[in-house]
């Protein structure tokens, strides 16, 4: 507000330096009266304008009806989101991590082959250099190596 009211002044000043250059006639008033005008306008101007100023700055909260408030302690149950398909096709199922133990006694941590065919949809987009088969006591293991996956940045999926 306070610009425009400025504004409006310096505007009114150099109205009335202009008409200070024009010779003076005896007994003329229209310019006292145009400038009173054009003063008197400026200022309801102004007014209106403060007044929109204040409407535009006051917040509209909508009015809630006491008996409808919200309770805090209830908020609505949110699904999550699933997983984008790329970041999806990364996450291994958990449950198809196995610890293996060879014949040599060495413990080899790998995902087994058939859980992951039943839990996990893009076995057919696995490195095949994480391929591994192992000789256990109770025969051969195949499956993918957690360390070789996890280097491909694959993830282990919590469930």
């Amino acid at each position: 507000m306070h610009k425009k009211f400025i504004a409006t002044i310096a505007a009114a000043s150099i109205l009335i330096t202009g008409f200070a250059a024009a010779p003076a006639y005896a007994g003329n008033d229209d310019a006292k009266r145009a400038l009173a005008a054009l003063l008197g306008v400026a200022i309801i101007g102004a007014v209106i304008h403060d007044a929109r100023k204040d409407e535009k700055s006051r917040v509209h909260r909508p009015q809630v009806q006491p008996h409808k408030r919200p309770k805090a302690n209830k908020r609505p149950h949110v699904q999550p989101r699933p997983l984008p398909k790329r970041v999806n096709k990364k996450l291994l199922p958990g449950q198809c991590m196995r610890t293996i133990e060879n014949r040599r006694g060495n413990r080899v941590r790998a995902f087994g082959l058939r859980c992951l065919e039943k839990n996990y949809r893009f076995v057919n987009r696995l490195p095949n250099h994480c391929f591994r088969s192992d000789r256990t006591r109770k025969g051969v293991r195949h499956g993918f190596g957690a360390r070789c996956l996890r280097a491909e940045g694959y993830r282990l999926a919590h469930n």
